[in-house]
């Protein structure tokens, strides 16, 4: 541990490496450490730990994750960000009644989209939004997204993208199916992420891809070439999968969301990429209208 920050307990291990909440010992201020193990020094630092770190550096938005510092540590890399007390999955298993309060899905929601737009805007696809990278101050309600590991900056026009993104049960149709994807993407994400606050669990939770598939389609239809322009070409056996016998209804699924909530988040879980709502235009949804522009 660098001698600027004071260990005060682990908070987070993946394969990544560890999350420690640690204290600056210059300002006394309460950051948060990632860090990121790569193994051989002399390989260098990984593109991927490279990337986030000059995406996080061009974002500046309060509904996205601060990074204060960056410190090579040997055959490791130190990324100091700004502390929150825990992620949304925490929250909502610790807090369901709070969780499920409709001011607070409201508040959230919006400041989700506030930052998703932001980081559009900028260009950058997050490509991993799930509730574990949506982390939360309990006192001020403020939520910041964080973990842009997966991020990437995108152009026009788009390059091939790979299907090794984001966690599967926020993983969107057209990026399973195998196809270029962008923007819409995240806002899928984003609506699975709405879903689940409203029921406390995920919307889409099986074990693979195509059972995946199977769970969007019983929800939400099976795409054709009338729905879904050019899906026979991304996957043709599309063209064979019969209409599923036991079809789910989304306003049940997601009981109890007032009929504007519902409207918002059947757009935002519509399977044509090209017709879902973009992130931007979410924020003017008649749910959101009373929501302020800081989440407050």
């Amino acid at each position: 541990m660098d001698n600027k920050y004071e260990l005060i307990e682990k908070i987070g291990q993946g394969g990544f490496g560890t999350v420690y909440k640690c204290r600056d010992c210059v300002t006394d201020a309460i950051v948060a450490l990632k860090r990121i193990f790569f193994g051989d020094e002399d390989e260098g630092v990984p593109s991927s730990v490279i990337r986030e770190i000059s995406l996080l550096k061009e974002l500046d938005h309060g509904n996205i994750i601060r990074l204060l510092n960056v410190i090579k540590n040997g055959a490791d890399v130190d990324l100091i960000f700004e502390c929150l007390d825990l992620d949304l999955s925490k929250f909502i298993a610790s807090y369901p009644e709070v969780a499920k309060d409709q001011q607070i899905i409201k508040r959230f929601l919006h400041q989700i989209l506030c930052g998703v737009a932001y980081c559009h805007s900028h260009k950058i696809l997050h490509q991993d939004l799930k509730p574990k990278n949506l982390l939360i101050d309990i006192d001020s309600k403020v939520l910041k997204i964080a973990n842009f590991g997966l991020a990437r900056a995108f152009g026009v026009p788009l390059r091939t993208n790979s299907g090794k993104v984001a966690t599967l049960a926020y993983k969107a149709p057209e990026v399973l199916l195998g196809s270029n994807y962008s923007t819409p993407a995240d806002v899928w994400a984003v609506g699975c992420i709405f879903a689940e606050m409203v029921t406390l669990r995920p919307l889409f939770c099986t074990e693979s891809e195509i059972s995946v598939l199977m769970d969007m389609f019983s929800l939400l239809g099976v795409p054709t070439e009338a729905t879904w322009p050019g899906v026979t070409s991304l996957c043709d056996y599309i063209a064979y999968i019969p209409t599923p016998q036991c079809t789910r209804n989304l306003g049940v699924e997601v009981a109890g969301l007032e009929p504007a909530g519902l409207d918002l988040l059947s757009k935002m879980l519509i399977l044509d990429p090209s017709k879902r709502i973009t992130a931007s235009d979410a924020l003017k949804h008649s749910y959101l209208g009373n929501v302020s522009a800081a989440g407050t």
